[in-house]
């Protein structure tokens, strides 16, 4: 079925529920996932407002990924943190074909709505450019 999975995270309710089953059909299939967390500038310029050293910035990106990393581990499913760089679409779509993924998991959301509206969603980015399936989780 799945041999390599990219799940793309950014801590939202969405993105944990995609990441959920990314590791659901992971464990199905037997396959390997990738979390990933794409970071542009305006993720690293709210992390710095937020957080006001490196250190601290990577501690609260990592705790983005903590549930996601005890869900995989409590069901024996092989995976990987990724901290990509770029917007945040391209950023995924690119990374999924370096890693030769067969499917991409995304939250339908992650933005708040007039974002969405102003900017288009990064799900629906990443549906019209990547070349695997994508599987959008709301």
């Amino acid at each position: 079925m799945f041999k390599e999975i990219v799940v793309a995270i950014d801590g939202s309710v969405q993105s944990l529920r995609a990441a959920d089953r990314a590791i659901e059909l992971a464990k199905i299939s037997r396959a390997y996932v990738y979390v990933v967390y794409a970071v542009d500038s305006t993720t690293s310029k709210a992390d710095v407002l937020s957080t006001w050293n490196s250190l601290g910035i990577t501690q609260e990106r990592k705790k983005k990924f903590k549930s996601v990393e005890q869900c995989a581990e409590k069901e024996g499913v092989s995976y990987e943190v990724k901290i990509i760089r770029g917007e945040p679409a391209n950023a995924i779509v690119n990374f999924a074909q370096e890693v030769e993924a067969n499917l991409i998991v995304i939250g339908s959301r992650g933005l708040s709505q007039l974002q969405q509206l102003v900017l288009g969603s990064v799900s629906h980015k990443v549906l019209k450019r990547a070349t695997c399936p994508v599987l959008v989780i709301k």
